[in-house]
């Protein structure tokens, strides 16, 4: 005679056990977030840094310049949307607007005595 089989059970989850799991499931990437929210404030006060003295020289905004127009100026040969970019990290602006009289730093490979 064989033994008697114990009876399989099937596991069942009630809805608030599987909210318990999809909640552990989800725990690794709301940490990796949160890590990555906290640690990406570092990367913006990286740029308050600045440059080392001597590496730049500084214009004065003249009524009606642009940042486009002071990268022409300082740089005829270059691509004028490099060197803006290159002038908006410099002075770590947060847009590309400038105000006639702000004084703007120039890297010194472009200083031609503006």
């Amino acid at each position: 005679m064989r033994p008697a089989a114990a009876p399989s059970t099937r596991l069942r989850l009630t809805i608030r056990g599987r909210r318990v799991l999809a909640a552990i499931a989800a725990l690794p990437a709301v940490i990796a977030l949160s890590a990555a929210v906290i640690g990406g404030g570092a990367a913006l006060a990286s740029r308050d840094a600045g440059a080392p003295a001597g590496t730049f020289s500084t214009v004065t905004v003249a009524d009606g310049d642009s940042l486009w127009s002071i990268a022409e100026d300082i740089a005829p040969d270059r691509d004028p949307r490099d060197v803006v970019d290159e002038l908006v990290r410099l002075n770590a602006l947060d847009s590309v607007v400038v105000q006639a009289g702000q004084s703007i730093a120039i890297p010194a490979a472009y200083d031609s005595g503006r």
